[in-house]
């Protein structure tokens, strides 16, 4: 049995299972412990559950032949899906993580269906952050090169039926099951560290609220789905520098804590550099032209995950990069869909629209005419761009400058800066039922991790709906790992 250490002489509450944060992955772990028959608590330190989870798009990555993807005509297998992952997700993306969530895929789909998470079988089917429809499934790069060559393509982007932007349906949803299975939660609750006896078995937590510090025994587990680093800047100096300075897609809460109060009693941490870079681009103006860097050389294919597109951008090119198009491809796209974009620099020739770029003298002609002749054909050998996607561009030609930002539907004005929005993918190292492991590989009794304060599927690549996929799976797993311990 733990003896609680001399500092704490007693627990000003007891629960079996303790959760900090209260976003996707929280909600699911709550939800298991509590069905598993743990008496669970939620502490979060804002004023409600949601999260980042509650502001994402809502997409959850889930494939392997779910019932949406058949209902919408596409075979699929979980070998498929896992090799699609290992190659969209790496480098040394986690392997054995992978695996086991491509197998268990269709499973978790019905168990987010089963929650009540409503999906609509039908597909959107072109590029797009987040479709203006209730389609329930949509692509996300699986048909895009190099990728259609290392797996059969079949759209995985699983969305909540909501037009738009879907993760707080998605939130709510999963926060009205943990709360009929009996989960409870203190909002404006700040964990401020984890408490361990003397052999290093976590005991539980200190929390801080409205001034008042207290404590919390958790008599089976902790579980900690505190988010990433993106709003710690000292973090993101030491681990991740890229990432500073740049747009944070976060609820302003992810500041790393979770994963310090781990590192505090000797937790180890993996991919700490990696990071996804968004893009304030409009996918489908994207592949319908071309995407140039500062040099006006093409540096992706265009008609590919526009986040891919986005950690190009920043890590191979330091945000400098337009989108060049002609009248055609604007006006093809509705302007329901454009998000307020609107070309920054328009000329009759690709020479003039290179000149307004400050683009070396020359450069943005021969991409273009090396691009048109090919268009012509019907081929890209340079980025293999989908023939749906391949027309020769004519004058006049336009720019766009991603710093310029987008205007998502209800999230108000455009803001300029460096037209990157980023959050982090490296945390704490877990097992595949979300034990928190130590330095030597060893797990830290009593502490269990998922979401973004783990380090999950992820290497140093990234895919819309693997941080809800991968937050709610693994989630699960480890609140079904906390609640069976005695």
């Amino acid at each position: 049995m733990s003896e609680i250490p001399e500092q704490v002489r007693a627990f000003d509450l007891e629960t079996d299972v303790l959760v900090l944060g209260y976003g996707c992955a929280g909600a699911a772990a709550a939800f298991e412990a509590a069905t598993g028959g743990a008496e669970v608590l939620v502490l979060d330190k804002a004023g409600g559950p949601g999260g980042a989870s509650a502001l994402s798009g809502g997409e959850v990555y889930l494939g392997g032949g779910t019932p949406i993807q058949r209902a919408c005509g596409f075979d699929d297998s979980p070998e498929q899906m896992a090799a699609f992952l290992r190659a969209a997700l790496g480098p040394d993306a986690d392997a054995e993580k992978i695996e086991l969530y491509c197998a268990d895929s269709v499973a978790h789909f019905h168990w987010l269906a089963d929650r009540g998470v409503p999906f609509t079988p039908s597909l959107w089917d072109a590029p797009a952050w987040v479709p203006p429809t209730d389609d329930g499934l949509m692509w996300l790069g699986e048909n895009s090169w190099p990728f259609t060559e290392l797996a059969t393509p079949a759209p995985r982007g699983h969305r909540p039926t909501a037009p738009d932007f879907g993760g707080k349906l998605l939130m709510d949803v999963l926060v009205a099951a943990a709360e009929s299975a009996g989960v409870t939660a203190q909002y404006d609750t700040a964990a401020t560290n984890l408490i361990v006896d003397d052999s290093g078995s976590v005991l539980g937590a200190r929390a801080r609220r409205y001034g008042q510090t207290f404590t919390v025994r958790a008599r089976r587990g902790l579980v900690l789905t505190t988010g990433g680093f993106v709003d710690n800047d000292q973090m993101l100096a030491a681990h991740a520098p890229r990432l500073l300075g740049h747009t944070k897609v976060s609820a302003g809460t992810d500041d790393g804590s979770g994963i310090r109060m781990a590192q505090a009693v000797g937790a180890a941490v993996r991919h700490m550099s990696t990071g996804q870079a968004g893009i304030a681009l409009v996918p489908g103006l994207a592949a319908r032209g071309l995407v140039v860097n500062g040099r006006g050389e093409r540096f992706v294919t265009e008609d590919t995950y526009p986040g891919r597109i986005g950690q190009a951008a920043l890590f191979d090119q330091d945000m400098d990069v337009w989108v060049i198009l002609d009248e055609q491809a604007f006006e093809e796209l509705p302007e329901a869909e454009r998000w307020g974009v609107r070309p920054a620099h328009v000329a009759e020739t690709a020479g003039e629209l290179g000149d307004l770029l400050g683009l070396p003298p020359g450069a943005l002609t021969a991409t273009l005419t090396r691009y048109n002749e090919f268009a012509a054909h019907g081929t890209d050998p340079d980025f293999h761009k989908a023939p749906r996607w391949l027309r020769p561009l004519a004058p006049p030609f336009a720019a766009i400058d991603v710093k310029a930002g987008v205007r998502p539907p209800g999230r108000g004005s455009a803001r300029r800066g460096t037209g990157a929005s980023v959050f982090t993918l490296g945390g704490l190292h877990t097992t595949v039922d979300g034990a928190v492991l130590d330095r030597t590989g060893t797990p830290i009794t009593g502490l269990y991790a998922a979401g973004r304060a783990a380090s999950g599927l992820h290497g140093a690549g990234y895919i819309s709906g693997t941080s809800l996929g991968d937050g709610t799976y693994f989630g699960r797993r480890a609140g079904t790992a906390a609640a069976r311990r005695s």
